[in-house]
């Protein structure tokens, strides 16, 4: 486990590791991890440019106040979306693509509690588009910007990095899957469509991390989530924004390319072992203790079955489906 002094000694050398001007999209920050995220990234870089994504404008509006209190020299634009949509995942990536040449870090936690099969406008299932589709829009649609950043080329996105489980290739929206299976089969989703992106990204690194139970969320605060027994390990949300820091910043992560700037391994620790159990092979599914969690011997049998393909094959049929363009990954 990296331990929680480790990562403050790894954040404190952020503002002497990369030059002034980061910049940061964070979808799914006016709670929860997101914002404790956002606010961190805002304390410990220099004249940080970051994009926030949420439903609330009050939210929106406090946390924008807020981290400019902790770092005046940022910026911090806040956009109201609905992003468990893919025409508005379009939207909010256009219009950041009209002001950035470059991004060094997207940041994705937008997600829902509800384990109902309740569907959006578009017809997909509200909890898959929110943990799986939504995400894999943004990267597709950002990753040209992140492939142009001069230094940290990183995305984050928290989800269940090590809680990867069975996959039923006849249902990848999980309209049917049982609930009880239901985590399992979308973390391994999650992980198999990161391959599959990171495939045609060596320069990029991907962190797919699970943050453990962490307080002052939605999930803690018990609206519509897992029961009680699903929770394990109880991190404070201020220590999550911490460690999800780390996860964005530090060397630990290196792209397969290796080339990227980071904020150097500290003693004691090592380069993490990427989903195919190489080191620092720059795709990685990542435990709440900071450690590489991935199940090797079941992702090895997904990719045996062409797996990866197969998930990416069906995520572009259903960009597809809804109307808008597809990645050209």
């Amino acid at each position: 486990m990296v331990s929680l002094s480790a990562i403050r000694t790894s954040n404190a050398l952020i503002k002497s590791t990369f030059p002034a001007g980061l910049v940061a999209v964070f979808i799914g920050a006016t709670n929860g991890i997101g914002e404790a995220s956002l606010k961190q990234f805002a304390q410990y870089t220099n004249q940080p440019r970051a994009y926030f994504v949420g439903r609330s404008q009050d939210a929106g509006d406090r946390i924008a106040a807020e981290c400019k209190a902790l770092n005046p020299g940022g910026e911090y634009i806040f956009t109201k979306a609905d992003v468990s949509l893919m025409r508005v995942v379009d939207e909010v990536c256009e219009e950041i693509r009209r002001k950035e040449k470059s991004l060094n870090l997207l940041f994705l936690s937008a997600g829902v509690m509800s384990m109902d099969r309740s569907e959006t406008s578009e017809h997909v299932h509200l909890l898959s588009s929110l943990n799986y589709y939504s995400r894999m829009r943004f990267i597709g649609n950002l990753l040209p910007l992140l492939k142009q950043a001069e230094t940290l080329r990183r995305v984050v996105t928290v989800a269940g990095g090590g809680k990867e489980g069975p996959l039923d290739s006849t249902d990848f929206p999980a309209l049917r899957v049982p609930l009880p299976q239901i985590r399992g089969h979308l973390c391994s989703l999650v992980t198999l469509g990161l391959e599959a992106i990171s495939a045609t990204a060596p320069d990029v690194s991907f962190v797919h991390d699970y943050p453990g139970t962490v307080l002052e969320t939605a999930l803690w605060r018990g609206k519509g989530g897992p029961p009680q027994s699903a929770y394990d390990i109880l991190v404070p949300i201020e220590e999550s924004g911490e460690r999800h820091l780390y996860l964005a910043t530090s060397a630990k992560f290196p792209s397969l390319a290796g080339e990227n700037a980071a904020v150097p391994v500290g003693d004691g620790d090592s380069v993490a072992l990427d989903t195919k159990g190489k080191l620092g092979g720059g795709m990685y599914s990542i435990g709440c203790d900071c450690e590489s969690a991935a199940p090797l011997e079941m992702l090895a049998e997904f990719r045996e079955k062409d797996m990866v393909k197969a998930v990416w094959e069906h995520t572009e049929s259903e960009f597809t489906r809804i109307g808008v363009f597809k990645s050209g990954l």
